[in-house]
């Protein structure tokens, strides 16, 4: 078992399958050394965690959220860009989209679920560059979709 396994085991996640394209995109697409991962929905074992920040969620969900987003980029990274969570050199970039109203302005603190967590199994080489945006909606419902830029 690898470090970063057992690191993600400690915050309570099993590495998933990787999720499906929902549409006509590749879920990974590597250039180089990087990895280029498509939007990874806030889903888990009950499926898509739904909501609106500012409306039907708070922020600690919105966390949550994110932090479900994060674990689906790691099953991307190594179920179909083939690499190890322990092989990754760098997380270079998160985009953390947040379903939310207009009037909610705490997008930063929903994407901090996602980043924690990334550099809670990753160590340093978690650590990134953000950007948090709210919109009208995202597919499915979900709360939170995150792309991600990851060194190889």
């Amino acid at each position: 078992m690898t470090k970063a396994i057992e690191k993600l085991r400690e915050y309570g996640y099993e590495l998933p399958s990787a999720n499906p394209p929902v549409a006509s995109y590749l879920p990974v697409c590597r250039s180089g050394n990087l990895l280029y991962i498509s939007g990874q929905l806030s889903t888990g074992e009950g499926g898509v965690v739904e909501g609106r920040l500012g409306d039907t969620m708070n922020v600690v969900q919105g966390g949550n959220a994110a932090e479900l987003a994060a674990v689906n980029i790691l099953a991307q990274i190594v179920h179909n860009g083939g690499v190890d969570l322990d092989d990754v050199k760098r997380v270079v970039k998160l985009s953390v989209l947040v379903s939310a109203t207009p009037e909610f302005t705490e997008h930063h603190l929903v994407a901090n679920g996602a980043s924690n967590l990334l550099v809670g199994v990753l160590g340093d080489k978690g650590k990134h560059a953000r950007a948090a945006y709210g919109v009208a909606g995202l597919p499915l419902g979900a709360a939170v979709e995150i792309e991600a830029i990851i060194e190889v």
